[in-house]
């Protein structure tokens, strides 16, 4: 054998600059077609490939499950998702004990996922809180927060069980009137929905749901209220969890007494910090030099406002129930809200001008960090909590729990007190006094909670990273002001994105420092 090296052959073939023009031409091609396969706003728009799950619900027809098919189509309404969203609704049973008996159909919204087929990872189901909140109207408003997301998940959102396009509760005047006159409203013009309609049903919804949008296993952000759901949900259906998050969690181990208890502490504790931020950093602030004397200003205005409430823009007339709500929703902001807040209790002080005050908490509305329902969504808001809760009381014990709600705050007591009356005389049972949630056997569900939350306290969600057991249950702590720490908290965003683009979990015990730290 030779040593000798070959000899170039000198037969047809391309010349060595020919060769590199092609490479070239090779390489534009490619960068062609890959900028065809995105549109303009960088979705891919390869052919698009859908997911199929082969774990249905169990106990369901077969209509309901594989014989159904959500058909996607442009969104009507709300106006602002006629660009970029689809909207389909889902058959569901009314009543999950008789599943061959009436359906219901539930709304749902979604925003395509934007990145390459191969590297989706299904939907991520969201709830933006309440109880009360429409998903189908919320998606739009909060897709900035989530949009991280879009190049591995379908970002899908829905009406639960009462609200919005989804069998929703009417306890107003009439039939059509949204407004919320009572229980004997609920129970004249919704009697055969309200059984219906408590979190455990909708917790069935989410697994039909998460079946039909062609996953295994339910990926799923919730929010305040939504981690009841997101619980709820993992307790029922523990071998189909995938990725949840459940950020300001509630208290799994607290009735609807105790929590108003707890809240209105974690409310007047913000306030507090409020206090002693403005007295420090604020000239001319408005509560005074501290807690004590922010309390007695606070004590003098309201009793200003009993008297004569102040004028608030549109008709409208700012009480002293309504100043202590309005307050708290700028404390929800954390401290973005207080230089706004410091402002608006000086134009109502000093002028008796509620505009900014009021302004300043509608606005907040549907783009806080986790809705509350406006006011066309109490009757839901109502609905579904008293389908949750067996507490009915009589009025002596209501009375000294309005008591003890008061005594807890200075601030906040009188307004957060009314809120014990809630369901006494509600025309059905609710189904436990706590939620039940210990989900064994799960995947790690990601518990976020923050240390200075005015609306459901950082205890709440030590509680619930603990119910849903040793295994599952992992708390990520903020030490941040205001109701949700997400995306506003760095070190919470990168935890949780990590999360869910590979399922790990932080460290048990991980801490992000933040506004409190």
């Amino acid at each position: 054998m030779s040593d000798a090296h070959p000899i170039p052959s000198r037969g047809p073939g391309l010349s060595v600059g020919a060769r590199i023009v092609a490479v070239i031409v090779l390489v534009a091609i490619g960068a062609v077609v890959a900028w065809f396969q995105h549109d303009a706003r960088g979705r891919s728009t390869e052919p698009r490939t859908e997911f199929t799950a082969n774990n249905p619900p169990a106990g369901l027809p077969t209509a309901l499950t594989t014989g159904q098919h959500l058909h996607w189509s442009g969104c009507t309404s709300p106006s602002t998702a006629r660009t970029g969203y689809d909207c389909a609704t889902m058959k569901a049973p009314l009543d999950y004990r008789k599943p061959d008996g009436r359906t219901i159909d539930v709304a749902l919204i979604r925003r395509k996922a934007t990145g390459p087929n191969a590297q989706r990872i299904g939907s991520l189901v969201l709830n933006f809180g309440g109880p009360g909140v429409s998903g189908v109207s919320g998606l739009p408003d909060r897709l900035n927060q989530y949009e991280p997301f879009l190049d591995r998940y379908d970002l899908v959102s829905f009406d639960p069980r009462g609200v919005g396009a989804t069998i929703s509760v009417r306890c107003g005047k009439t039939a059509d009137d949204t407004g919320y006159q009572g229980a004997d409203a609920c129970a004249e013009h919704s009697r055969a929905l309200l059984p219906y309609i408590s979190t455990s049903h909708t917790a069935r919804d989410l697994d039909l749901m998460r079946y039909l949008l062609g996953d295994e296993r339910l990926h799923y952000f919730g929010v305040s209220y939504g981690t009841a759901l997101g619980a709820v949900y993992a307790h029922l259906y523990p071998s189909h969890v995938g990725r949840l998050v459940l950020e300001a969690s509630v208290d799994p181990t607290e009735d609807l007494d105790e929590q108003q208890v707890s809240q209105v502490k974690a409310v007047q504790a913000a306030f507090d910090r409020f206090a002693v931020h403005c007295a420090a950093r604020i000239r001319h602030c408005p509560t005074g030099d501290g807690p004590d004397e922010a309390a007695r200003r606070m004590a003098r205005l309201a009793d200003r406002l009993k008297k004569k409430p102040a004028p608030a823009g549109a008709g409208k007339k700012l009480d002293a129930d309504r100043l202590a709500y309005a307050v708290s929703d700028h404390l929800r902001l954390g401290t973005d809200g207080w230089t706004p807040l410091a402002k608006a209790l000086t134009a109502l002080i000093d002028h008796n001008d509620g505009r900014p005050l009021s302004k300043g908490a509608d606005d907040i509305g549907s783009a806080d960090r986790a809705a509350t329902p406006r006011d066309d969504s109490r009757a839901a808001l109502t609905a579904i909590t008293c389908a949750d809760s067996s507490l009915r009381p009589g009025f002596e014990r209501l009375d000294r729990d309005a008591a003890r709600v008061r005594a807890a705050s200075p601030v906040f007591g009188a307004a957060w007190s009314t809120g014990v009356y809630l369901c006494y005389d509600w025309p059905f049972d609710g189904e436990r006094a706590t939620l039940q949630v210990d989900a064994d056997g799960a995947a790690p569900v990601l518990v976020v909670g923050g240390t200075g939350d005015p609306i459901t306290p950082y205890s709440g969600a030590r509680h619930m990273a603990h119910a849903l057991g040793d295994d599952v249950g992992v708390l990520l702590t903020a030490r941040e002001e205001g109701h949700g720490t997400y995306p506003q908290n760095r070190c919470v965003a990168e935890k949780v994105d990590h999360y869910l683009r590979t399922g790990r979990t932080p460290a048990p015990g991980t801490v992000c420092r933040g506004s409190m730290s």
